[in-house]
C-alpha cells in the first residue's frame, strides 16, 4: 500500500521533514507520480518487527534486578 509522506510520518511517529530527508538520501524507497511522492509502507515491516523486539529487550532489562556486589564488605 502506498502512502504519502505525511501519512508515513504519522505511521512512523516521525516529523515529515525527517521522512523527506530520508527519501532524498535514498534510505527510504519512494515513487514520484507527477504530483506527490508516495512511499510503499510494506518496506517498514522489518522496522516494526525490530522495534517490537527492542522494546521487549528493554522491558526485560528493566525488570531484571541488580545483583548484589560480592566485593562489598559490611564493616562498621
Amino acid at each position: 500500500m502506498y502512502k504519502t509522506i505525511a501519512e508515513t510520518a504519522v505511521d512512523l511517529g516521525m516529523p515529515e521533514d525527517q521522512i523527506m530527508r530520508l527519501v532524498y538520501e535514498g534510505r527510504i524507497r519512494s515513487v514520484y507520480d507527477g504530483e506527490q511522492t508516495l512511499i510503499n509502507s510494506g518496506q517498514f515491516s522489518t522496522y516494526f518487527k525490530q522495534l517490537e523486539r527492542i522494546k521487549e529487550e528493554i522491558e526485560i532489562w528493566r525488570s531484571t534486578p541488580i545483583p548484589e556486589d560480592i566485593d562489598v564488605k559490611d564493616e562498621d
